[in-house]
């Protein structure tokens, strides 16, 4: 789910990240000092380059949403921004990346001669089809008669190679939004076809799950979230071996995980007794088939992970791993290798972030990295991780890392080599 936030907001260097995460004060952000602990060091393979001192324009783009692992072995991602400029922040590309460190600009969104980004603005997380096209979604654009950073986006899909960029839908063209926006990143399903969820639009307003079918490029609401059928406000979804959807929304009674069948169109949900004014986050399967994800309290500093089976019973939630500065701001919970978790925090107790691995057995902390910092050559603000074949990590950063004169830094993609056996 994607925060729609003005260009106004987001004209000074590292203003107002496009992402549903901790956004906090950007002035204090800039001028904090990082700590550096941690046993290894994660290494930029390649650095965002922008023009000017602060403000300007970023022809290979920054600030990158996250990373994909492509079929043929080489690394796939979105920058969300290629014009950074007093009171405009808008465009986006879509970027390769092989483990050597060749970086290559697949597509760029550009205005338009209306200025009104027809193809799209800001765009987000990379799937890659079964046809091997990539797909995604942008925050803005696609709407006529708008300047910059309106419209709800777009679904689109490019060739890995860059060639036949296509717009698949625009979002929010139906009467009353009822194909819905605000989309969340997709997963390829068992029977080869593509999901996503908007936590906003459809018939009732509270969200859908979609489909899009690679053969023919065709979307499809196949799901109308209700407080009366499968709650509201979805989270993205994840896949298990069965074909079966997982996620969790908010019901009249607290918070819900919802299993939908795609074969069947069957949706069936169940209470998640979390106690106080408490809520959960996103999904992933552990290594004992079980779902697990991130545990938050209301008003209280700390963040811990639960566990629950796929039909919602069992419920347990471990103790707070974390309990400074609320925790930090879990992006993404990756199942590596090694039978942990692994977990870019992006703004993390240094507030450039850190990243974490966590027991799946009891979610006590195992490991905190913090090589983040305004002057770190690896960035800050760090995008939730991946972990390449050969049991290396790779990961991007939203901010920094190391330019020369008269040009800044907005990010980077590193590796991070923690002697992990491979996947």
């Amino acid at each position: 789910m994607a925060v729609r936030l003005s260009r106004a907001a987001c004209a000074l260097p590292g203003g107002c990240p496009v992402k549903e995460k901790f956004v906090f004060a950007l002035l204090f952000a800039l001028f904090a000092g990082s700590a550096y602990a941690g046993n290894s060091a994660p290494v930029p393979a390649y650095t965002f380059i922008c023009n000017g001192s602060g403000l300007g324009p970023c022809p290979n783009g920054g600030r990158t949403d996250s990373l994909i692992l492509g079929s043929d072995g080489n690394f796939y991602g979105a920058a969300q921004i290629t014009t950074w400029e007093t009171g405009l922040v808008t465009g986006g590309n879509i970027f390769s990346l092989t483990p050597a460190g060749k970086f290559t600009v697949l597509h760029t969104f550009t205005p338009g001669a209306n200025k009104n980004f027809p193809d799209g603005d800001l765009p987000g997380a990379l799937v890659e089809g079964p046809d091997g096209n990539l797909y995604g979604e942008t925050i803005y654009g696609g709407i006529d008669g708008c300047d910059g950073d309106c419209g709800y986006g777009v679904l689109f899909r490019v060739g890995r190679n860059g060639t036949g960029f296509q717009l698949v839908h625009k979002f929010c063209s139906e009467t009353n939004c009822a194909d819905g926006y605000n989309a969340s990143p997709m997963v390829v399903g068992t029977d080869g076809n593509l999901y996503g969820t908007t936590p906003s639009g459809g018939t009732s307003g509270v969200g859908t799950i979609f489909r899009v079918t690679p053969s023919s490029g065709a979307y499809e609401v196949v799901f109308n979230f209700s407080l009366s059928s499968g709650g509201q406000y979805p989270s993205s979804l994840i896949v298990g071996a069965n074909g079966t959807f997982y996620g969790t929304s908010s019901g009249s009674s607290g918070e819900l995980l919802f299993n939908y069948t795609p074969a069947t169109g069957a949706m069936t949900t169940a209470l998640l007794n979390f106690p106080n004014l408490s809520h959960g986050s996103g999904l992933a399967l552990g290594p004992n088939g079980n779902l697990y994800g991130f545990y938050f309290v209301y008003g209280v500093n700390g963040v811990s992970l639960f566990e629950v089976e796929p039909d919602g019973s069992n419920l347990q939630i471990f103790p707070f791993y974390n309990t400074i500065d609320g925790g930090g701001s879990p992006d993404g919970l990756l199942l590596a290798s090694d039978g942990n978790f692994w977990v870019a925090n992006f703004n993390g107790s240094a507030e450039y972030g850190n990243i974490i691995s966590l027991s799946p057995t009891d979610g006590s902390l195992l490991q905190t990295i913090s090589p983040f910092g305004a002057t770190s050559s690896v960035g800050g603000w760090p995008s939730q991780l991946i972990q390449a074949t050969d049991g290396t990590f790779w990961g991007s950063t939203y901010i920094y890392g190391d330019a020369t004169k008269g040009h800044f830094a907005l990010g980077t993609v590193f590796s991070l080599n923690e002697g992990l056996p491979p996947r």
